[in-house]
């Protein structure tokens, strides 16, 4: 068999390290494919949907969208739940990182310097907490579904990185500090054995 190929910017964030990061703790040899922004616009046309990730492997039509990704190797993997309620509720979760991302990509295209502060500002103190709740009421812990790793775990803690690691302008680094099942999901992930191997590299 082939080795599969994952491709996407290459920047060790967003929703294509959620797909690295899965590869990898599923031992899942893979050909990670990185593009520079002029590599992708001569390649754009080609993407099922016009964007990355893209998943691809010898003999399947190539496969994009994140959570349709996951979904796959988390089933194939042990990085889902095997009861289908619990493995759509993980799913539910993934669907609402991918909210949290429209409500922030908006805030990145805003040149004006203190109408950024205003929409961040905004965000820190309405939407993100909101967010953060609702994902805190569900988690069993230590990891979302209680003490299996899957694919929605490191979807969470991809997604919150920048905001834990204060790097995103306006928006406090402690603004998930009111969520402390949140907060000890994200350490149990960055603790995760191949975790810490993928980024010792």
């Amino acid at each position: 068999m082939t080795t599969p190929t994952l491709t996407y910017f290459d920047i060790p964030t967003s929703r294509g390290e959620e797909c690295r990061l899965a590869l990898f703790i599923a031992g899942v040899p893979f050909t990670d494919e990185r593009l520079n922004h002029e590599q992708w616009a001569t390649r754009k046309s080609t993407a099922p949907f016009g964007a990355l990730p893209v998943f691809t492997m010898e003999g399947r039509p190539p496969l994009a969208q994140t959570n349709a990704i996951l979904r796959m190797l988390g089933s194939q993997h042990g990085l889902l739940p095997v009861d289908a309620w619990e493995s759509a509720r993980h799913e539910a979760v993934m669907c609402s990182v991918e909210e949290l991302r429209a409500k922030l990509s908006p805030s990145l295209r805003i040149k004006d310097l203190a109408e950024k502060r205003l929409a961040r500002e905004a965000l820190a103190t309405g939407f993100l907490p909101e967010w953060a709740g609702q994902v805190e009421a569900q988690i069993v812990g230590p990891f979302f579904g209680g003490a299996a790793i899957s694919v929605a775990d490191l979807k969470l803690f991809v997604s919150t990185s920048a905001i834990l690691k204060g790097v995103v302008d306006f928006i406090p680094q402690a603004t998930f500090d009111p969520f402390p099942k949140l907060l000890a999901l994200i350490a149990a992930v960055k603790a995760h054995p191949k975790v810490v191997a993928w980024y010792a590299r």
